[in-house]
């Protein structure tokens, strides 16, 4: 008899689990959901330190990682994405509910001086150009209607040089230059003062470029 039972129940509890898996299972996609609703940008604005350090601040923008695009060889490092052509970029993930791909656009150009060919700041050459990297037709139509907008305002006396252009591979740069403002924030504030990036947008942008990057 006991034998008996101890099948029964042991059926029983083989069925709950079967019932608890298959919860789990259901329940699973809408983690990926979840997941699945942010979208990613990629944009250079010379320095990534300095990008990373702005663009987290946004509500709306979950993560900003730095790294390469833009040449031709794969895995660039910092010792020589230069030379094969990279430039710095960073990555935003971004919850589109919160923030749209224009509005992050509009809060973009008011981190970078659009103006500047051959470089960002103190920070000269390739390496330090600006640039949107589009990932689908979506964004590329967005980002020149950005563009178009920006040069319409007349709000820069110079023409606006930062290039749109199809997303190739993002590489992911070394750890250490993740989140550096956060991991050294005393030669990233000496950094920033001393590259007169501040100082530039101020010029460049007035009280609309703190509004922008505030609200």
């Amino acid at each position: 008899m006991r034998k008996i039972s101890l099948f029964i129940i042991s059926i029983f509890l083989f069925g709950q689990f079967l019932s608890t898996d298959s919860f789990a299972q259901q329940s699973s996609p809408k983690t990926y959901l979840e997941k699945a609703s942010l979208e990613k940008a990629i944009v250079a604005g010379g320095c990534f330190w300095c990008m990373e350090s702005d663009l987290e601040k946004i509500a709306g923008i979950k993560e900003v990682i730095s790294g390469y695009a833009g040449g031709k060889d794969k895995n660039p490092t910092y010792q020589n994405y230069g030379r094969s052509g990279h430039i710095e970029v960073v990555q935003i993930i971004y919850d589109p509910s919160v923030i749209s791909y224009s509005k992050l656009l509009d809060i973009f150009w008011r981190c970078i001086d659009p103006t500047d060919a051959k470089g960002q700041f103190c920070d000269r050459g390739h390496e330090y150009s600006t640039a949107i990297f589009y990932l689908n037709d979506e964004q590329k139509e967005l980002a020149e209607q950005s563009k178009d907008k920006l040069v319409k305002s007349g709000q820069l006396k110079k023409p606006v040089v930062t290039k749109i252009l199809k997303a190739g591979e993002f590489y992911k740069a070394e750890e250490y230059h993740q989140d550096y403002y956060k991991k050294n924030p005393l030669r990233y504030r000496s950094y920033r003062y001393n590259c007169g990036r501040d100082q530039r947008l101020r010029k460049l942008w007035g009280e609309k470029q703190k509004d922008e990057k505030t609200n």
